[in-house]
């Protein structure tokens, strides 16, 4: 039995549908997806070796997946620079899932690695109850909050299906280089909706995924946030 697999069980026998961040990002990453380095840390002590090992600047948020909208509950702590600070910030973080009753299997805080931002974008699955698993994506923050720019595709894609969706995008002069700024790589973000395709048609159980924010770079791409949320199995 395979990463993937493993996780999806485990949540099913915790009795939930929607898996942590650190839980989405493993599957993700089996794909061949580029993830910021995200770990699992259930004590103040873990946390504070954690990140020193991937390295300061980190973030801090809370690893419940009762906890949707984890900024807007004072669940993530951004541009942590020293371990006296992240055993400052443990305790805080971590209180938010205990008062939401989360398991002890899933308590604790995940630890990430700061990136260089990039230009925003944000890919996704949603299962449509007539056409089945389709693939969405659009330029992230407030371009998809306001706009509602994006673009969708039926699962599974193939290359001239993922060109079209960046494409078509009102968005899509930003990510060619808007002003002084340069273009980013189109290629690996092709390359990142082809790979959710194919995790979406080997996994029907995956109900929502959300990665959010994608950072896009000059060369190269890396999923930020993500999350997964499974079908339920109960009758």
């Amino acid at each position: 039995m395979g990463v993937k697999e493993r996780i999806i069980g485990a949540a099913r026998e915790d009795g939930r549908v929607v898996l942590t961040e650190v839980e989405s990002k493993q599957i993700i990453r089996g794909e061949g997806i580029k993830v910021v380095d995200t770990r699992l840390a259930k004590t103040r002590d873990e946390a504070i070796a954690i990140a020193k090992e991937i390295g300061f600047p980190v973030a801090l948020k809370t690893a419940s997946p009762k906890i949707i909208h984890k900024s807007d509950s004072g669940g993530v702590k951004l541009g942590i620079i020293s371990s006296a600070e992240v055993g400052r910030m443990y305790s805080e973080v971590a209180n938010l899932g205990k008062r939401l009753g989360t398991s002890k299997r899933k308590s604790g805080v995940s630890v990430q690695k700061m990136v260089p931002d990039g230009v925003e974008v944000i890919m996704g699955i949603s299962k449509d109850p007539q056409f089945g698993q389709v693939l969405m994506f659009g330029l992230g923050g407030v371009f998809v909050e306001t706009l509602g720019d994006v673009s969708f595709r039926i699962v599974p894609l193939d290359r001239r299906d993922a060109r079209e969706m960046i494409r078509e995008i009102k968005g899509y002069p930003v990510l060619q280089g808007h002003r002084r700024q340069d273009p980013v790589d189109i290629l690996a973000l092709e390359d990142m909706l082809l790979k959710l395709s194919e995790l979406a048609r080997k996994t029907p159980e995956i109900k929502e995924l959300d990665l959010n924010p994608v950072f896009a770079y000059t060369k190269g791409a890396i999923a930020v946030d993500a999350r997964i949320i499974l079908e339920s199995t109960e009758n």
